[in-house]
């Protein structure tokens, strides 16, 4: 079994406009990143902050199957960087297979 500390870590996110955003670090303890490469976690609430002081982001999840870097739903890159893209919040590590 895979314990939280093991899954790959946000290691990056410019997407400002995330209330889970703080200077770039994700404060989320975990996002989702769904089928067309969007943080699904991103929640764009200019007046709330959310996550947890102190907190190193994990991807818990990944629907993104042809993504090189997903196994059994599961990113398998060592970090991720989210930014801008298609979406407001993509997972700019994807990579087709």
């Amino acid at each position: 079994m895979i314990e939280l500390r093991e899954l790959p870590t946000v290691s990056e996110c410019s997407v400002a406009g995330c209330s889970y955003n703080d200077h770039t670090n994700c404060k989320a303890p975990a996002i989702t990143i769904g089928q067309q490469s969007a943080c699904v976690t991103f929640i764009p609430l200019a007046t709330v902050k959310g996550g947890m002081d102190k907190v190193v982001s994990h991807i818990g999840a990944c629907q993104r199957a042809e993504c090189a870097h997903n196994s059994h739903l599961e990113c398998t890159a060592a970090s991720v960087i989210v930014g801008p893209g298609a979406d407001q919040a993509d997972c700019l590590t994807y990579a087709a297979r």
